[in-house]
């Protein structure tokens, strides 16, 4: 467990939430040695398996920004990394940083970090009055149609406005960077080769969300770079929750199903180059 009360103030965070990526997904394409860059990264080489605290974009990264990341999914009280103040937590420990404020991102910015988002799926397009709720906690907020789920080279940008903004910030000002990777949520069908389906209900698969994860591991590595060129940092790499392709007869999300609820998890530091 990373104590994150000792380095908050010390180190950068980045928090990467890879949109709607499926545990079982992202564990066999390690296997497979199909996401060598993540392999390279992750405790171990491998994803923790943790239980999303909800089942859709905006409820996930509500709790997420509340201080409840996915949970480990074994029995027990679990320490959190972050907390906000409020009595009565069973899961805030020594190593847990504590913060004030109704949400992680203005209590980081209290503690004198300039909070990022770099938006991907709908619920950060700043588009209407909820697309602007989550980008709105934030200092700094980013999104553009070349960032989102249309665009099949959307990480690639996104990785490469990440650079820029890392490389303007001064290195002694601490940052918060928050990235909602979008390739993975459909529509993700572009990332096989050939035409697509015509029937759209046929277009994104378990397939397509594969190769998606494929392309994202590609482009990450930059944004790891980016990042320790600053001076180390505390990373958060997970999925807000899964995705359903006619598991069970379901299909999306925003419903109860281990496919959804069932999310990859990585903590890690990044040590500065």
């Amino acid at each position: 467990m990373i104590d994150a009360n000792r380095i908050v103030g010390t180190h950068d965070v980045l928090l990467v939430t890879l949109d709607t990526l499926r545990h079982d997904i992202a564990v066999a394409l390690l296997d497979e040695g199909r996401t060598p860059n993540l392999a390279r990264i992750l405790p171990g080489g491998a994803w923790e398996r943790r239980h999303s605290p909800g089942s859709f974009t905006y409820a996930a990264h509500q709790a997420f920004f509340a201080g409840f990341l996915p949970t480990p999914a074994d029995p027990g009280r679990h320490p959190r990394l972050f907390a906000l103040r409020f009595e009565g937590s069973e899961t805030t420990t020594s190593t847990t940083c504590v913060l004030d404020g109704p949400d992680i991102v203005s209590g980081l910015a209290q503690r004198g970090y300039h909070t990022v988002c770099i938006g991907g799926v709908g619920f950060f397009n700043k588009q209407n009055a909820l697309g602007r709720v989550l980008p709105g906690l934030f200092a700094e907020s980013h999104w553009a149609p070349r960032l989102g789920v249309g665009d099949p080279r959307s990480t690639e940008n996104q990785v490469a406005l990440a650079e820029e903004i890392l490389g303007r910030v001064p290195a002694s000002q601490r940052v918060f960077l928050f990235l909602n990777v979008s390739a993975i949520h459909q529509p993700n069908h572009f990332y096989l080769p050939g035409p697509a389906p015509a029937d759209a209900r046929q277009r994104d698969t378990l397939e397509s969300h594969a190769a998606a994860l494929q392309y994202v591991d590609m482009h990450l590595p930059r944004l790891f770079d980016a990042t320790r060129r600053r001076g180390p940092a505390l990373c958060v790499i997970c999925s807000d929750h899964g995705t359903a392709y006619g598991d069970d007869g379901y299909f999306g999300h925003r419903l109860a199903h281990p496919s959804i609820w069932t999310v990859p998890y990585a903590e890690l530091m990044l040590e500065a180059t």
